[in-house]
């Protein structure tokens, strides 16, 4: 049974309580990310994350790192575009020490410019290594495109520009405006005791600012856009796609359940067509992404790099394919079941019930049971798919990114 209460300090705490293991997890979810930031603030998220790992009042780094390894932590912490997250897992018995050093992190860090400046280094080769990933590189500069003229369409790491303008004043600024009570979500899963937990995080988290008021979003028109990005590669990099759904969508599930059924196992439509029956790819598959406020469905694929166009070919060739051959109930059953799979064994590890329980609470303000989940998941229905299908077939309308050493005619062959 998930526990939802909000502190008397304004702070939302989740828990999830499993009495028969041995491990907890908790997270301290802020929803602040890179969709908050202005335009001189282009990975001020990203760079607080790092920073909070650099040292408090009481602790440095190196004391940091010691203490979790001290109480066997297994720690980390990730920012995305509409949210940030720190967490750790450990013993139950341990699971106090565990949230003194996250609150300790969390409320006290130092910012010490001598260590911004080195952490600064870490992240340019942290993008360095990102633009040298070409499929990393492909899916963020298709998200750049098809979310233009929002503000998802920057990516998480910022850029080197804004980067390095950053001081001290600048993350302490941001963390006081940004990191508000009413925007914090305390998750917790695991052997737990919730008046403990909740105890703790009454006396800990105080004195933050209560409140920021969020900007409307407005979404734009979208219209597609195709960009080819010259570099020496060994195969050429495809990513296209289009807008997808979001997270509260009455489509999220279907939408879902059609991603794995035709690119996202070795079963589904794509993997067999594209690679076993045309050897054109070794990685090819389909991802139906979802934010509070926005989706992206794509697919991506490696290929040779003079058959690109007849991999677009065969995309095209797969989507009218579904019109002619509509999905099966069998492929349909194959999707649902490989999707209940998943997110049965996610629920068996207390970090993903932790990210789980908290990221829902914090961007969408309910959390879901697993009966609900696994329900909406059946409940998927062949007409469901059929719409889907209709949203998704006409590839003239996507977006498209080419990772490749040619320049290649990409607008001229998604048609």
């Amino acid at each position: 049974m998930v526990i939802n209460q909000t502190l008397s300090n304004g702070v939302r705490v989740v828990m999830e309580p499993i009495p028969y293991v041995q491990s907890a997890a908790v997270g301290i979810w802020v929803r602040a990310g890179s969709i908050d930031e202005a335009e001189n603030q282009k990975g001020i998220s990203h760079f607080i994350e790092h920073m909070l790992f650099k040292g408090t009042e009481k602790r440095s780094a190196r004391q940091i790192a010691e203490d979790c390894d001290w109480i066997g932590a297994q720690v980390n912490a990730f920012t995305s575009k509409e949210a940030t997250c720190y967490y750790m897992k450990v013993l139950a018995s341990e699971l106090q020490s565990a949230c003194e050093i996250l609150t300790d992190m969390f409320m006290h860090s130092r910012f010490d410019p001598e260590e911004m400046e080195r952490e600064k280094n870490v992240i340019y080769e942290e993008m360095k290594m990102s633009e040298d990933d070409p499929e990393d590189d492909a899916h963020d500069l298709l998200q750049e495109r098809i979310f233009r003229g929002t503000s998802f369409e920057s990516p998480v790491i910022g850029n080197r520009e804004a980067l390095s303008a950053m001081k001290q004043r600048d993350l302490q600024e941001y963390l006081y405006n940004q990191y508000t009570a009413d925007h914090i979500v305390v998750s917790v899963a695991g052997n737990i005791d919730p008046d403990q937990v909740c105890a703790f995080f009454e006396k800990t988290l105080q004195g933050l600012k209560p409140s920021k008021t969020d900007v409307p979003f407005e979404k734009p028109e979208y219209r597609p856009e195709h960009f080819v990005k010259v570099k020496e590669v060994e195969q050429s990099h495809l990513c296209i796609g289009t807008q997808g759904v979001t997270l509260d969508s009455e489509l999220y599930y279907p939408y879902s359940v059609f991603s794995n059924l035709f690119g996202g196992s070795m079963s589904s439509r794509l993997f067999q067509k594209v690679r076993e029956e045309k050897g054109l790819a070794y990685s090819v598959y389909s991802v139906s992404h979802s934010y509070s406020l926005l989706g992206i469905f794509s697919i991506y694929a490696g290929v040779a790099h003079d058959k690109v166009e007849e991999l677009l070919e065969a995309l095209a060739e797969e989507f009218q394919l579904l019109k002619k051959e509509p999905v099966s109930q069998r492929e349909m059953h194959m999707a649902k079941l490989q999707l209940k799979s998943s997110y049965t064994f996610n629920q068996e590890n207390v970090n993903s019930r932790m990210f789980s329980i908290g990221r829902s609470t914090l961007l969408m303000n309910s959390v879901r049971s697993s009966e609900e989940v696994l329900g909406k998941i059946e409940a998927v229905s062949l007409q469901d798919i059929a719409c889907v299908v209709d949203r998704l077939s006409d590839i003239s309308g996507y977006s498209g990114v080419l990772v490749s050493r040619n320049d290649l005619d990409l607008k001229g062959w998604i048609k």
